[in-house]
C-alpha cells in the first residue's frame, strides 16, 4: 500500500525567525553600535537566550532578519579561532561551551531587513529563509523563561492539536494596553488557556482595547501569512503589522491564542531588562 503523503500543514516546526533588524532606541547610546538583540543578561546576550529556547523546543534551523550595524550576530554564532586558541586550556575555555554547543547544533542563515517597515514587514522578509512550511517566530527582547516547557515547546504543541497559527498571549494591566497587539477570543475545548481569536487591535487606547490580553514576542505561523502579508497595507505608525495580517487569518477562525505558562521579561525596556537581570543573577546564585 503506497505511503499516505504528509499535508504540508502537518509538518513539524522545523525553523525559527529572528526579526533583529531594529535600532533599540530605547537603549541609546549603548545600541548605536551595539545590536540591541547582543545586550547581556549576565554573560549571556538576548538573543542567545532565544536560539537555546528555540533549540529545547526541536528547532535547529535559525533565520535570523538583520540590518545595518547588526554584524555581532553573525560573528558571535561563529567560531573564533583566534579567541578559542587563546583560552584554550584555561579556566576560561569552558565559558564558551554553551554558544559553542549551539554553533554545532544548529544552522545559523541571514537576510538584510533594508527599511524599518514594522515586525509585518520584517517577517515578510524572512520569506527567503523560511519557505512555504509553517516556521516559529522569536523576539528576542521578549526573554520568557520557565522551570519547565519551554513557551515556545508548549506553542508547538498547541500548533501540532489546532494546526494553525498561534500567539502567546499573557494578561496586562489596561493602561499597558497601548503597547502591545490586544486579542478578543472565545475560550475552546474546555480549557482555561487557550482562546480562537475573533479579533485582534494593535496597541489601543485602554478605552478600545477588547481585552487585557496582549501578544508577547513568540507566534507559530503558517505559510499563508507570507501571501496575506504582501497584501497588508501599513497600519498602525505607518508600519506592515503582523496583527493586522493575523487579523485576516482569524477572520476564517485560524487563530489560536495560547496563555503561556512561564515569565517573561520585556527586555526591550530599561525596567524589564533590569528585572530580568536582577532575576537570572539571583537564579544563578541559587543553582551555585
Amino acid at each position: 500500500m503506497p505511503k499516505k503523503r504528509r499535508r504540508k500543514e502537518d509538518r513539524t516546526i522545523t525553523k525559527c525567525l529572528f526579526p533583529a533588524a531594529g535600532y533599540g532606541t530605547r537603549f541609546l547610546p549603548a545600541t548605536k553600535a551595539t545590536p540591541k538583540e547582543m545586550l547581556p543578561i549576565l554573560t549571556k546576550p538576548l538573543i542567545q537566550y532565544g536560539v537555546e529556547e528555540a533549540v529545547e523546543a526541536g528547532i535547529h534551523t535559525m533565520a535570523i532578519v538583520t540590518g545595518r550595524g547588526k554584524r555581532a550576530i553573525e560573528d558571535h554564532f561563529d567560531r573564533s579561532y583566534e579567541l578559542e586558541h587563546q583560552i584554550k586550556g584555561t579556566s576560561k575555555e569552558p565559558l564558551m561551551n554553551e554558544v559553542r554547543s549551539l554553533i554545532t547544533q544548529c544552522t545559523f542563515s541571514y537576510t538584510r531587513q533594508v527599511e524599518m517597515k514594522g515586525l509585518g514587514h520584517a517577517i515578510l522578509t524572512g520569506e527567503t529563509l523560511i519557505g512555504s512550511e509553517p516556521f516559529a517566530v522569536l523576539l528576542a527582547d521578549d526573554l520568557c523563561t520557565n522551570g519547565a516547557d519551554s513557551v515556545l515547546k508548549q506553542m508547538i504543541e498547541v500548533y501540532e492539536k489546532y494546526q494553525c497559527s498561534v500567539v502567546a498571549i499573557e494578561e496586562v494591566s489596561m493602561d499597558q494596553t497601548d503597547k502591545y497587539g490586544v486579542i478578543a477570543g472565545n475560550l475552546i475545548d474546555g480549557t482555561d488557556d487557550t482562546y480562537r481569536v475573533t479579533d485582534m487591535v494593535e496597541k489601543p487606547a485602554p478605552k478600545d482595547a477588547p481585552t487585557n490580553m496582549a501578544i508577547i514576542g513568540r507566534y507559530i505561523l503558517t505559510p499563508d501569512i507570507f501571501d496575506i502579508l504582501r497584501e497588508t497595507k501599513p497600519g498602525k505608525g505607518g508600519e506592515i503589522q503582523i496583527t493586522d495580517a493575523l487579523l485576516d487569518q482569524a477572520k476564517q477562525g485560524k487563530v489560536i491564542a495560547y496563555k503561556f505558562k512561564g515569565k517573561r521579561f520585556d527586555c526591550g525596556s530599561v525596567d524589564g531588562f533590569v528585572e530580568a537581570t536582577n532575576y537570572f543573577y539571583e537564579k544563578s546564585k541559587r543553582e551555585n
